[in-house]
């Protein structure tokens, strides 16, 4: 009698106890049957090639990337995928059968899939996207965005430079804004990102003119501790349809797991609990 091995996976990060990924993958290996676990590594730099190259040896078919090794991946992989290459980062490696390293992004995908969830009148076409910050999580949005078919970015970061090379990698649609000008760059934009930090817990608010932001715009934020940040209450307060940033972290997730482990799951309601109550 032969038994299947048993897969593994898990989340790679310094420091890394805080991710909700394990609660993620977790749920879904006890939804759909699958014998897996999915395990939080904290890894130093210093020895992450030799952890990536142990763990397929352990019984590892994949594992997502997290601060501070989601660019340093890249030199590390023998496989890119032309998303994690334009956005110079990877979340995601799949241990392959013939002994590569496969690297690739799913971050974009969940921004975009998040927002098609939880605001399903939102087309990205329907005009400017005004976007805060200009960090990691900002190459993924804007990659993802152009993508969907948004005529323009218009981009603003307290360090100006940031954002100055956000436009230089990725052209002509998007524009710089001070962060001084942060209220003209609100005016008329029908899709709003806060893709920083700011407004998280333990962090300073995100400060802006709300009185600025289009009562029929949709706004989303990235972070997810607090779920509802000062950001979306007050574009709720607006009017606005607002979408939280819990649902990027579920839906970056599911490409993941299906490559891993064979199942495609459901991003629903049961999935989104079992992450908050984690």
């Amino acid at each position: 009698m032969s038994l299947e091995k048993i897969k593994l996976a898990g989340v790679i990060g310094s420091p890394i106890a805080h991710s909700r990924s394990p609660a993620l993958h977790g749920h879904w290996l006890k939804t759909y049957g699958i014998p897996g676990y999915y395990i939080p590594m904290d890894v130093a730099q210093a020895d992450l090639r030799e952890v990536l190259n142990t763990l397929p040896k352990a019984g590892f078919v994949g594992v997502n990337v997290t601060i501070p090794h989601k660019e340093t991946v890249l030199q590390l992989a023998d496989v890119v995928s032309d998303r994690a290459a334009l956005i110079g980062a990877a979340n995601t490696l799949i241990f392959r059968q013939d002994g590569k390293i496969h690297a690739d992004n799913t971050d974009g995908y969940g921004f975009i899939a998040n927002l098609r969830q939880q605001a399903p009148n939102w087309q990205a076409a329907s005009g400017p996207v005004a976007l805060f910050g200009a960090g990691g999580a900002a190459r993924a949005v804007i990659s993802s965005l152009i993508e969907a078919g948004a005529p323009e970015i218009r981009i603003s970061n307290r360090t100006r430079a940031r954002a100055e090379a956000m436009r230089d990698e990725f052209g002509a649609k998007v524009v710089v804004y001070d962060w001084v000008q942060v209220g003209d760059m609100l005016d008329g934009a029908t899709t709003i990102v806060n893709s920083s930090a700011l407004g998280m817990a333990g962090k300073p608010e995100l400060r802006i003119p709300y009185d600025a932001i289009s009562r029929n715009a949709v706004a989303t934020d990235i972070v997810y501790t607090p779920l509802r940040t000062t950001f979306l209450e007050a574009a709720a307060a607006r009017g606005c349809t607002t979408v939280d940033g819990l649902g990027m972290l579920l839906h970056q997730g599911a490409p993941c797991f299906e490559r891993w482990f064979g199942q495609r799951p459901e991003v629903d309601a049961e999935t989104r609990a079992a992450v908050l109550n984690a």
